[in-house]
């Protein structure tokens, strides 16, 4: 009876191994988002040789590009993107070609839209790209959606079969009864969950867009991605109860800009988050926008890059002192300061930064930064401290100017940063 015993026991034992060794061999998949889907928008209306350097970066870390081709504007009419199409062959990899329609008009002028769609697919594809696609962006009120419907009905008729069709969905669509006949136009869509939502709220709010994306994925009945943001942009206020926004291009406004950005911690946080969840539509993540070099709100691409691959993100700063001459029967000397970004990634700039006690008579800001006014002279000894006024992103490895200070002596190693 004992050697029986033995004799399942050892069974047992080589069966669970043989168990074990089948399960490595097939792994259960896991949830990750490095497994998704990863494209970018190019949103930039001027081509510049910047492109080129940001297309070679970021090959290896977006799949497919989603490019701003024909925009339709209230009050300024058609307009179609020179696109350098000769660059994206070049590059090789899916495009699809976005038309942006402003919400602000009135009705849609679908045949002039259609026309220059069209001369643009046409364009494109004789350039020799390979065109994954059609992508409506419309950011109109949901009360217009079921007349959208016909229009991206009359769209899908008139496009090629081998073409898909993306729509654009803003969170405020998602309550709509229209949005379901809507999601049958097309053949996949794009969730985006970044927009101005007020001053104090920014331009991403983790809570809402995990709500948002949760509730899209049971009325979705397609794959679909979800837009990200990995930039910035400057509020110049409300016009029509519509905000003024700067970001890309410029705006003329009169006023001081309100700078709204994304943390890049923020974004990594809610990432991890979004791991977690159950949501099988979702197919992937687009990033707006591709990065360039001079596109001083846009994330840098080493900070993107950082965020999509669950790298350290770790913001580093220091302060560079640069004496000027003494002037003949001073006691003290002035000096410019310099912030600088030393960290691999992009990160919002310090909120105050501290001069040594003692050393430091009068300094004054410049930029975002001012002097805290209560210690501007500084003959008790009090410490003389620049307050950021306006929050903004320092993109890695950059500088820029935070002010002067006269002082007895002053070093780097005085200076105190506070994040």
């Amino acid at each position: 009876m004992n050697r029986v015993f033995v004799i399942l026991g050892v069974m047992a034992f080589l069966f669970g191994m043989l168990l074990g060794h089948v399960k490595d061999q097939n792994p259960q998949p896991s949830v990750n988002v490095t497994s998704w889907q990863h494209q970018a928008y190019i949103w930039q209306r001027v081509w510049t040789p910047q492109h080129r350097e940001a297309l070679q970066q970021s090959h290896e870390l977006f799949s497919g590009l989603r490019i701003l081709a024909v925009q339709l504007n209230h009050g300024e009419g058609i307009r179609k993107i020179a696109v350098d199409t000769r660059l994206l062959q070049q590059d090789g990899r899916p495009v699809w070609l976005v038309v942006r329609i402003d919400g602000q008009l009135p009705s849609i002028d679908s045949s002039l839209v259609y026309e220059n769609l069209f001369n643009q697919l046409h364009q494109w594809q004789q350039a020799g790209l390979t065109v994954a696609g059609i992508e409506i962006d419309y950011d109109s009120a949901s009360s217009k959606l079921a007349i959208y419907q016909q229009f991206l009905k009359q769209l899908r008729m008139k496009l090629p079969a081998e073409q898909q069709l993306s729509l654009t969905v803003l969170p405020s669509w998602i309550e709509s009864p229209d949005l379901p006949a809507l999601l049958q136009q097309t053949d996949t869509s794009v969730l985006q969950v970044h927009a101005v939502l007020s001053p104090q709220q920014g331009l991403f709010d983790a809570k809402l867009a995990s709500g948002w994306i949760a509730r899209y994925s049971q009325l979705a009945p397609k794959p679909f991605f979800v837009a990200l943001p990995a930039y910035g942009m400057g509020l110049a206020g409300y016009q029509d109860q519509k905000p003024i926004v700067e970001s890309e291009t410029s705006v003329r406004v009169a006023g001081q800009m309100q700078e709204l950005s994304v943390e890049p911690q923020a974004m990594a946080a809610f990432l991890s988050q979004l791991r977690q969840r159950h949501l099988p539509n979702l197919n992937g993540l687009i990033w707006f926008r591709l990065p360039l070099e001079n596109d001083r709100r846009a994330w840098s691409m080493s900070t993107l890059k950082a965020v999509i691959l669950q790298q350290p993100l770790v913001s580093e700063w220091t302060v560079e002192v640069q004496a000027q001459p003494a002037e003949a029967g001073q006691n003290n000397s002035l000096y410019n300061l310099i912030l600088r970004n030393t960290g691999q990634i992009d990160g919002v700039l310090p909120e105050e930064i501290v001069l040594p006690e003692g050393k430091c008579q009068i300094a004054d800001g410049v930029g975002h930064y001012q002097v805290n006014s209560g210690n501007q002279i500084n003959s008790n000894g009090q410490r003389l401290s620049f307050v950021r006024m306006h929050s903004q992103q320092l993109r890695a490895g950059q500088s820029q100017a935070l002010g002067w200070a006269r002082c007895t002596s002053l070093i780097q190693g005085d200076i105190h940063v506070n994040p």
